[in-house]
């Protein structure tokens, strides 16, 4: 899925590429909103209603309003151009469900950590778990009405990114905001795809 085949044939019509994106990050940083903004089908949801058994274990500090929670994944797609489509793959954010991330991460090109600064501890364990794996990913500080907004660079030093992982401000409730983020999703991991080709040539 991540390196699909690009042709035009006798017809006209290309065979795009197919790349596989994931969305992940903390409990409540917006990852289904992110990806329901910008799926041009109708996004696959997983999501279950928050229950009492579940509140000594989900903290909803700081996202009170919150009912609902992904238990698997969520899953959407979008066209950037005739010849690229992009499969996005939420995570959920709970511990407890970080054994769905192995699978969900195979194949992927890349990632988007989706961030709140309300909370900004929770997207820690997503940017490790890139990090150890040498998947290339994006930060996107997901703007809530009322968060406090920070400069990309507080956020890159909060988070002790590497100088080369881009950090952005976001809406996961504007397509075109989210659109952004993916197309910066795309270009960092094709340009650490292509430096490490030619590291491994030279």
């Amino acid at each position: 899925m991540v390196f699909g085949h690009s042709d035009r044939g006798r017809s006209g019509v290309v065979d795009p590429v197919t790349l596989k994106i994931l969305v992940a990050g903390g409990f409540g940083a917006g990852k289904t909103t992110l990806v329901g903004a910008v799926s041009e089908i109708k996004p696959l949801r997983t999501e279950e209603l928050l229950s009492e058994a579940g509140r000594p274990v989900d903290d909803i500090g700081g996202v009170e309003g919150k009912t609902t929670t992904t238990v698997a994944m969520d899953f959407g797609r979008i066209t950037l151009r005739e010849d690229l489509v992009l499969y996005l793959f939420g995570t959920p954010g709970q511990d407890r469900f970080w054994f769905l991330w192995d699978e969900l991460a195979t194949g992927a090109l890349g990632a988007v950590v989706l961030a709140d600064t309300r909370r900004l501890e929770d997207c820690f364990a997503a940017v490790d778990y890139f990090e150890r794996r040498g998947i290339a990913f994006t930060v996107a500080v997901n703007c809530f009405d009322g968060a406090t907004r920070f400069p990309e660079e507080s956020v890159r030093d909060a988070l002790d990114l590497d100088p080369d992982v881009p950090v952005m401000l976001c809406d996961a409730r504007q397509r075109e905001s989210t659109k952004s983020v993916l197309i910066s999703v795309v270009e960092h991991s094709m340009k650490i795809a292509a430096e490490q080709r030619q590291a491994a040539g030279g």
